[in-house]
């Protein structure tokens, strides 16, 4: 069963945690500030503040997209993009790490994949993955992030394609206001 990462709560303050997908990049955020602090030397490398703002990035996008989506399709649309490209570079990141440090990246037919993968699609418990992944080396820590990374992005290009339609089919914003607008003139109300 294919969870839906759109669910639109209304007249919730914070609704938005709600959202599989920003649990979800929740949880990526959460993996990233522990790897970083365990196996990134910050005053020597720059990636450690790339790493944690792209993670930072993929996770309050989806926060400020979901928050301005009252007010305009468009802002709503742009950030919901900014957010998969904010993880897609993160993504890169770690499979830099991998590579240049010898490490494996593990594929669909690697066993830990294999048996990470299901269990991270069906949890999105950032708590959950901090216990986890404590105490783990470097190469277990990177894979299981990239793995939830995939997934968060499958989310988001549903969630893009999500918005790409509904605004074919009900316009944005701007849009829907003029024919209420009109309606009301007209006393359709």
């Amino acid at each position: 069963m294919q969870q839906n990462p759109f669910n639109r709560p209304t007249n919730q303050p914070d609704s938005y945690k709600t959202l599989i997908v920003f649990r979800k990049s929740e949880c990526v955020y959460d993996i990233t500030f522990y790897f970083v602090s365990r196996f990134l030397e910050r005053s020597h490398d720059r990636t450690v503040d790339q790493m944690q703002q792209a993670a930072r990035s993929g996770k309050q996008n989806i926060v400020e997209g979901y928050s301005d989506a009252e007010g305009s399709t468009e802002i709503e649309h742009k950030l919901t993009v900014i957010a998969k490209g904010s993880l897609e570079e993160l993504k890169e990141d770690y499979k830099d790490y991998l590579r240049n440090h010898g490490l494996e990246i593990w594929g669909p037919q690697h066993p830990k994949y294999r048996m990470a993968q299901p269990l991270c699609r069906r949890i999105n418990d950032s708590t959950w993955y901090r216990r986890q992944i404590e105490g783990r080396c470097a190469e277990e820590i990177a894979n299981i992030a990239l793995i939830v990374i995939h997934q968060t992005l499958a989310m988001l290009r549903g969630l893009i394609d999500y918005q790409n339609r509904k605004f074919l089919e009900e316009g944005g914003i701007k849009e829907q206001r003029y024919k209420a607008r009109v309606d009301w003139r007209n006393g359709k109300r």
